[in-house]
């Protein structure tokens, strides 16, 4: 009986785990934020204006106000490469002769028993040397290409007019997330007439791309393995 509660124990977990395992974990700091309820005006049945849901019939729209959306498309491409050669060649050698004191060089004998003793011919004479070198070789390069759209809603309106924004995407594949989050901060400059703009045009641009699933386990290193490449690691 302990072997099969064991077992259905067991079962439970691989079962739990691969329930848990397509689970969609949305970031609360991208969430989207509604708009900013506009105090309430005096009706005025004679006019034909509401500031409340007023809208410009002569100009495209464009994001301007907190909980507005516009689309951002990514064009990001980031080239890297480095390379550096070291070479260190180092050499030393110290001599000292034999003192010469009151007019005679000193001459003596050692005991047989001692380790590397000359019994007949001794003196206070002794040379050393030393020579090393290294030389290292190291070379980077990474490239990096991310593009596609993204939509983001208005979380703030600075005084100059600039907007902070940010948002998230989630797309599932099959038993897995594909995560995209971004923020920063757009001029209103720069939002063209499809209310788009480009990721190059956000400052203080933060957007990651990250994903989960089996797929995302089995291209991550274990731990044993960072372990042989971490700086724990004295060879």
């Amino acid at each position: 009986m302990k072997f099969i509660y064991r077992l259905l124990g067991i079962t439970s977990l691989i079962l739990l785990s691969a329930c848990v395992s397509n689970e969609v974990k949305r970031d609360p700091a991208y969430a989207a934020v509604r708009p900013v309820a506009t105090a309430p005006v005096e009706r005025n049945d004679g006019a034909i204006f509401d500031t409340r849901s007023n809208i410009t019939l002569y100009q495209d729209y464009k994001a301007r106000r907190v909980g507005d959306i516009l689309t951002v498309r990514l064009q990001e491409r980031t080239d890297a490469e480095k390379e550096a050669t070291t070479t260190v060649d180092k050499t030393s050698s110290n001599n000292i002769n034999n003192p010469t004191i009151f007019g005679t060089t000193p001459q003596f004998s050692l005991p047989s028993g001692l380790p590397l003793a000359n019994t007949d011919d001794n003196n206070l004479a002794f040379s050393t040397g030393a020579n090393s070198s290294f030389e290292g070789e190291g070379e980077s390069e990474q490239n990096n290409f991310l593009t596609g759209d993204i939509s983001v809603s208005v979380v703030e309106v600075l005084s100059n007019g600039n907007m902070i924004v940010r948002g998230e995407k989630v797309v599932t594949i099959n038993q897995g997330n594909e995560y995209v989050r971004l923020t920063g901060m757009i001029s209103p400059r720069d939002i063209d007439a499809t209310n788009t703009i480009s990721s190059i045009r956000i400052a203080d641009a933060q957007i990651t791309y990250v994903g989960d699933g089996p797929a995302n386990d089995s291209n991550a290193m274990g731990w044993l393995s960072r372990f042989f490449i971490s700086a724990l690691m004295p060879f």
